[in-house]
C-alpha cells in the first residue's frame, strides 16, 4: 500500500461527522447554511474529518453539480488537517464511476462507495463488484466500503461478498453500519483477518459504545453532525477505557439516537436531524427534498425530550 494511502487510513481514525445539506424552503441548497454548519461542525475539537453526500446529506437526491459543490465548501469551510471523505451513490454503475472521479476532482481526499438503493431488492455478487471496480478505474483517491444495515435487505453484504471486496487494495476502509452488533462483529473479524491494516469503523449510531468495546477505529457518523462534543467524548473515553465515563456519554446519546434513528422508515432520519439542529438554533429551514414529508409532531416531540437527555437544550 503506498503512503498516501497509509496515511488516509491513519487520518480515518477517530470521529467523523456525516453532515447534512440545508435546503431553502423552494429546496434549493441554502450555500450559506451549509457553509456554516461545516464551519461549526469541522472547527469541534475532536472531529477529525466529515462525510459529505452520505446518505444525511441526501446523496440520491442531489444533482452532480451540487455534489461537487458540497464538496467545494466542504474544502473551503473546514480546517486544512480536515479529512473529506465523499459519498458516491447512483444506480447506473457507468454514471458512479463519472460521479466519483468528479468528486475527487473536486478535492475530496477519499470516497465513500455506496451501495444503490436498487440493490435492497436483491442483485447478483458480480454486478457488485463490477460497480466497485468502475468507480476504482476511474479515480485515484482511496476508496471506501458501505457495509449497509441489516434491515436493508441484500444491500447488505454477506461474508463472502464482503470477502472479494476487501482483496481489492484500493479499498482501504468500511463504514460499518450493519446497525446490528452480531454482524458487526462477524465483519470486523473477517476483515482483520483478511487484511489486518483494513480500517473498520463503527458507525451504527445507536450502538456506537458496543462497536468500541468490540473494537473500532472510530467512526463516521450523523450523529457528529448535531452533538459533536458528546461523540468525541465517548470516543475520547473509550480510547482510554475510562468505560465508566464512556456509559455515561451513552447514557446521554443513546435517547437521541433512537429518537433519530429507530423508527422505520430509515429515510426519515435525515428530516430528524434537520429537526435537531433547527431546534439548537442551527438551522433555519429543516425541509428535506420531496418526497420526504416535514418532521411530524410526535417525532419532534421525542426529539425534543431526547435534546434535553443529552443536555444541549
Amino acid at each position: 500500500m503506498s503512503a498516501e494511502m497509509r496515511t488516509f487510513s491513519d487520518r480515518l481514525r477517530g470521529i467523523h461527522a456525516a453532515t447534512i445539506v440545508p435546503m431553502a424552503p423552494d429546496f434549493d441548497v441554502d450555500e450559506a447554511q451549509l457553509a456554516a454548519h461545516l464551519t461549526l461542525v469541522a472547527s469541534t475539537p475532536g472531529i477529525n474529518g466529515l462525510l459529505v453526500n452520505g446518505h444525511a446529506g441526501e446523496n440520491f437526491m442531489l444533482s452532480l453539480a451540487e455534489k461537487r459543490r458540497v464538496v467545494e465548501l466542504a474544502r473551503e469551510h473546514a480546517p486544512k488537517n480536515c479529512l473529506i471523505v465523499s459519498g458516491v451513490n447512483h444506480e447506473s454503475s457507468l454514471e458512479a464511476a463519472r460521479e466519483a472521479a468528479a468528486l475527487e476532482q473536486a478535492g475530496a481526499d477519499g470516497l465513500l462507495v455506496f451501495p444503490p438503493n436498487s440493490w435492497a431488492l436483491g442483485h447478483a455478487d458480480d454486478c457488485v463488484i463490477e460497480h466497485h471496480r468502475r468507480i476504482r478505474d476511474a479515480t485515484a483517491a482511496p476508496l471506501m466500503l458501505y457495509a449497509a444495515p441489516v434491515g436493508a435487505g441484500a444491500m447488505a453484504y454477506a461474508p463472502p461478498l464482503l470477502t472479494r471486496l476487501v482483496a481489492d487494495p484500493r479499498f482501504v476502509a468500511v463504514k460499518e453500519g450493519s446497525w446490528e452488533v452480531a454482524a458487526y462483529e462477524q465483519n470486523l473479524r473477517l476483515t482483520r483477518k483478511l487484511r489486518p491494516d483494513f480500517v473498520v469503523l463503527g458507525s451504527g449510531d445507536e450502538h456506537l459504545l458496543t462497536s468500541y468495546l468490540v473494537g473500532s477505529a472510530g467512526s463516521q457518523v450523523s450523529l457528529a453532525c448535531v452533538v459533536p462534543e458528546l461523540v468525541v467524548g465517548l470516543w475520547t473515553a473509550a480510547e482510554a477505557g475510562d468505560w465508566e465515563r464512556a456509559r455515561a456519554a451513552h447514557e446521554k446519546l443513546y435517547p437521541l439516537a433512537v429518537a433519530i434513528y429507530r423508527d422505520a422508515p430509515g429515510g426519515r432520519a435525515t428530516v430528524r436531524l434537520k429537526a435537531c439542529l433547527k431546534l439548537l438554533g442551527r438551522l433555519s429551514c429543516d425541509v428535506a427534498r420531496p418526497p420526504q414529508p416535514p418532521v411530524t409532531p410526535n417525532e419532534l416531540q421525542a426529539i425534543e425530550q431526547a435534546l434535553r437527555v443529552a443536555g444541549v437544550l
